[in-house]
């Protein structure tokens, strides 16, 4: 917890990753629209269509995120979203202080 506590330093930004993962789903039934008096209705069947994985980055101290989607989660992708942030996001900084948020 002390990288938290560092006070903001331009050339070694602090950068949070954190990932997950999510089912993506699709409604196998259109809903019924609301009518006056009545809500709308949803079914809860749906298809599923897979899973995505997203990596959240972000710089708090800078202002700055973003979001990666991948199809699967693997060691080699979360290499390459760190060398996305190295070299496409912060080429300039001289270090990156990295911390994993899960």
């Amino acid at each position: 917890m002390d990288v938290y506590q560092r006070p903001h330093d331009p050339k070694r930004p602090l950068v949070c990753v954190d990932e997950t993962s999510k089912q993506l789903i699709a409604e196998t039934r259109v809903p019924i629209a609301a009518k006056p008096g009545q809500p709308a209705r949803h079914d809860y069947e749906y298809r599923r269509n897979g899973t995505a994985n997203l990596f959240m980055m972000f710089a708090p101290l800078e202002g700055w995120r973003r979001v990666k989607v991948t199809d699967r989660h693997t060691a080699l992708d979360y290499a390459q979203v760190l060398k996305e942030l190295s070299d496409s996001h912060f080429p300039a900084r001289r270090k990156l202080c990295s911390s994993r948020t899960t």
